[in-house]
């Protein structure tokens, strides 16, 4: 382990890894009650997901920490699921097995630029603000389905939307979630995230025996050898389904890659901050060996049966322990693998109540990006606008993204800096003109 990880060098040890490991698990643990809740509205069965959650998040980070020595753990990304679900699956009315293919897609392509010069290009011909603005509408968005979930925010024929009723226990319950996590989250609690849902469990577990409705339930049996298969190598059915409608299969494949793109990014140039894994000329050491990883990842998401795998930023909390090198990743990994026998505990256990404060809360993490959008730029401010809201009130990720680039680029060359413009995002404006005037 010496050897291979380079512990010495990176002024760590075995016993600091694997506690820095099992940190990163707790904080990432939550994924495993919200994704097959998320993905089960696409009309997925919940264990199938939940069992292609863990492997697919086990044999990714797994991946990271042998490839490219990386203590980043990799899962089912959240905001990207939601886009699965809400906006490919319920907006688009893709089926999930033609949405497992345009993943699987996203994925060939992720690898494909990830071994060859392209991710410097495509990097630099995205605006910084206008990726923020990104970033922050999928948590406003991530943000809004929780609350909907909850039974907080309802429809309303007279203004959409509105308040739900407080006197339900279900949203009782979801509130006090919600309000426990912040709370941990502003006292610095490691896996705040997961110690709120589990907090928020075992209350409605015990309100469930005092008589009240509709609270989570034990389950009738914990560990189980029973491996749901059932959306195994489903993305091969979805292909016909998918490019039926070639223009609107292109934004599915754009969207899936970009949010992947751009969050991995991120998340790593976040723990390499932290981790002296910058060069003193800002570049990432071993980086197309990290994006390598995370492309595998998802192309091996696809193929179990869930949505887009991607760097966690939560790994940024095994860092905070000591976590150095990529013995931290494949602790992790190893542990993902284990809980593949626990779905009966998870899946009885983790209903709408109780996962609505993890996308709240995560929801609130993500959009803390806005901060960085220069609203005293009327470019910046305006197509980071138009892509927040209409991603909130358009109920999707995709279209908020398409109609900020239109944005960006018309106040850009209203502005008289259509030269700054890149030729790609020219490119992308032109597709997605022709999707709005031609395909939905």
């Amino acid at each position: 382990m010496e050897k291979f990880f380079k512990l010495k060098e990176k002024n760590t040890n075995v016993k600091t890894e694997i506690i820095a490991g099992i940190t990163t698990f707790l904080a990432m643990a939550y994924i495993l009650g919200v994704n097959p809740m998320i993905l089960g509205d696409s009309g997925m069965d919940a264990h199938s997901v939940f069992i292609a959650t863990a492997v697919s998040a086990g044999v990714a980070s797994v991946i990271m920490g042998l490839v490219a020595n990386y203590p980043v753990a990799l899962a089912p990304g959240m905001g990207v699921n939601a886009l699965f679900t809400y906006t490919v699956c319920l907006t688009m009315n893709f089926s999930w097995q033609a949405a497992l293919a345009a993943v699987f897609i996203s994925g060939l392509v992720f690898l494909l630029i990830s071994v060859t010069g392209i991710r410097k290009m495509i990097i630099n011909a995205i605006p910084k603000q206008l990726k923020l603005a990104i970033g922050a509408g999928i948590g406003f968005f991530i943000a809004f389905v929780g609350l909907k979930n909850a039974g907080i925010i309802v429809a309303n024929e007279s203004t959409f939307v509105a308040l739900g009723d407080f006197a339900e226990p279900t949203v009782l319950l979801s509130l006090f979630g919600i309000l426990l996590t912040l709370a941990l989250l502003c006292k610095k609690v490691p896996a705040a995230v997961f110690i709120g849902m589990l907090v928020t469990a075992v209350v409605g577990i015990a309100c469930g025996f005092a008589g009240i409705e509709g609270m989570p339930a034990l389950p009738e049996q914990w560990i189980t050898f029973d491996m749901n298969t059932e959306a195994v190598g489903a993305f091969v059915d979805g292909f016909s389904d998918l490019f039926a409608n070639p223009g609107a299969a292109f934004v599915a494949i754009f969207s899936f890659l970009f949010v992947d793109f751009f969050d991995t990014a991120g998340t790593l140039v976040a723990v390499g901050n932290r981790t002296g894994l910058v060069n003193e000329e800002g570049e990432l050491e071993n980086v197309e060996r990290a994006l390598l990883a995370d492309s595998v990842g998802t192309v091996v998401g696809a193929a179990m049966g869930t949505s887009t795998v991607t760097s966690f930023v939560e790994s940024t909390s095994g860092v905070e322990v000591g976590g150095r090198t990529g013995l931290t990743a494949v602790t992790t990994g190893i542990l993902f693998f284990v809980s593949v026998l626990f779905s009966p505990v998870v899946l009885a256990a983790v209903t709408n109540a109780v996962t609505a404060p993890a996308l709240v809360v995560v929801g609130i993490l993500m959009a803390q990006q806005l901060g960085g959008v220069d609203c005293d730029d009327f470019v910046s401010a305006a197509s980071g606008f138009v892509t927040i809201i209409v991603m909130i009130l358009g109920y999707s990720i995709s279209n908020g993204i398409a109609l900020g680039f239109i944005t960006y680029a018309l106040t850009m060359a209203a502005s008289g800096k259509v030269k700054k413009v890149s030729p790609i995002i020219w490119g992308l404006v032109v597709v997605f003109v022709l999707y709005f005037a031609f395909l939905i």
